[in-house]
């Protein structure tokens, strides 16, 4: 085994129970990263996964389950993470929704629900975890955004903009917190093969992988590499940045 990039640090991942940041999980610990895994909902394969992770490369995973959208539950959540007395290194906020409807088509409830839980439950999260990293004087951010949060693609209206709001918050955060040793920085994906894109067509799929440059989609690899950049001591100068992992569409 190579150099582990994160090795004795502590990562909070959500949304680990599939895609980017299943991968993300698997990425860390075999850099050698403890994690707290969250998820939504019970769910026995990633508890099985996380245990076998562990044992392979000598690391602690604890599964946590959470509604992001239940603030009673998001405290609970955190409270549990405050009383493991660890230090809070590396906070991954990636769980999200995705949608593809028309501008003229996009419902009050749509719209209140793409901002809900791709902006203002990661934002409130962010500032309960913030509060640990600043103990420890140090920590990574990294919000996973979207390369429709800069490009204002169509169909992509509501997602884009609650994109573009994360996107405008961890510039936000980098520059409040830089002097505590906080960094915060976006990972802009593509499109990307996970199951969120599972609802696209396949005609829409060609014609958004062929204005690639590298005419294909990317890989949950792509993204948790990525992150494993922001996340360990090669990235200690960056923040404030949005890395599109697109294949430059």
């Amino acid at each position: 085994m190579g150099k582990r990039l994160l090795l004795g640090k502590n990562a909070i991942i959500t949304g680990t129970a599939r895609g980017m940041g299943n991968k993300m999980m698997e990425v860390f610990a075999e850099n050698g990263a403890n994690i707290w895994a969250c998820a939504r909902t019970k769910n026995e394969k990633l508890e099985a996964q996380a245990k076998e992770l562990s044992e392979k490369f000598g690391v602690g995973i604890s599964v946590i389950y959470f509604e992001m959208t239940n603030l009673d539950e998001m405290r609970a959540a955190v409270k549990q993470i405050m009383q493991t007395k660890k230090p809070v290194d590396i906070l991954v906020n990636n769980a999200g929704i995705t949608d593809n409807t028309l501008f003229q088509m996009v419902t009050e409830k749509n719209l209140r629900e793409q901002f809900e839980v791709n902006y203002f439950c990661p934002f409130l999260f962010t500032q309960y975890i913030v509060k640990l990293m600043l103990r420890n004087g140090k920590g990574s951010i990294i919000n996973m955004a979207s390369s429709a949060g800069l490009d204002g693609n169509a169909g992509r209206s509501v997602y884009g903009a609650s994109k573009a709001a994360v996107i405008c918050a961890t510039k936000a955060i980098a520059e409040e917190l830089g002097e505590k040793g906080i960094r915060a920085n976006c990972i802009a994906p593509g499109i990307t093969k996970t199951d969120m894109i599972a609802n696209m067509s396949d005609e829409v799929m060609e014609e958004t992988i062929s204005r690639t440059d590298m005419k294909r989609y990317g890989m949950p690899l792509d993204q948790a590499n990525a992150a494993l950049f922001l996340a360990s001591d090669l990235s200690s100068y960056v923040t404030g940045q949005t890395i599109r992992v697109d294949g430059c569409m």
